[in-house]
């Protein structure tokens, strides 16, 4: 069965993500005002989210991207995080930094990601992530700011991917498994 064919719960649709956005967009206006905000958003991703929310951020945001890999070909992290790309920027001093990702699940990534910006002397460090999976965690992390709290379900959709496909989707799902009979499980 080619994926396409497959049942798919809806978890978070387009106008769920789009509210979502603009509820954290008032809360980072509020927490960085009168702040230096630069927001570095993980790629591949996250760029889909971090576009949503910095427009509902109602101050002069600074945007820079960084790639990271934790996984290489792998299905299951390494436990070691690799800067692929990393910012422009040397010194993060005059910086409040917000790092944004799609998903918080075993936190290896956004760990490793705050270990390496702190070597560049940011103000503040804090991250926002659109989903977290709190029940996957390898390392101790909690989000500062999160879109919403997900059960260990495989997700997809609004930058999140499934295979190399898939991040263009508008909203946010999971695909139901079936019983060899084909029925839901």
């Amino acid at each position: 069965m080619s994926i396409e064919n497959k049942k798919r719960e809806v978890l978070f649709s387009k106008e769920d993500i789009a509210k979502r956005c603009a509820e954290l967009g008032v809360l980072l206006t509020k927490e960085y005002k009168d702040k230096n905000l630069l927001v570095i958003s993980l790629l591949k991703g996250s760029f889909i989210f971090t576009a949503d929310l910095v427009r509902e951020i109602k101050l002069p945001v600074r945007i820079e991207f960084m790639t990271t890999s934790s996984y290489g070909h792998n299905e299951e992290s390494s436990g070691k995080v690799k800067v692929v790309q990393d910012l422009n920027i040397d010194s993060l001093e005059e910086f409040d930094v917000l790092i944004v990702d799609d998903i918080t699940d075993t936190a290896i990534t956004m760990t490793g990601v705050f270990e390496h910006l702190k070597k560049k002397n940011p103000k503040s460090l804090k991250c926002c992530v659109l989903l977290d999976k709190p029940s996957r965690r390898k390392v101790e992390l909690v989000p500062n700011y999160v879109g919403y709290t997900i059960p260990d379900k495989f997700i997809v959709g609004y930058g999140l991917n499934y295979g190399d496909y898939m991040r263009n989707i508008d909203h946010v799902f999971a695909f139901v498994a079936n019983d060899e009979s084909g029925a839901e499980k």
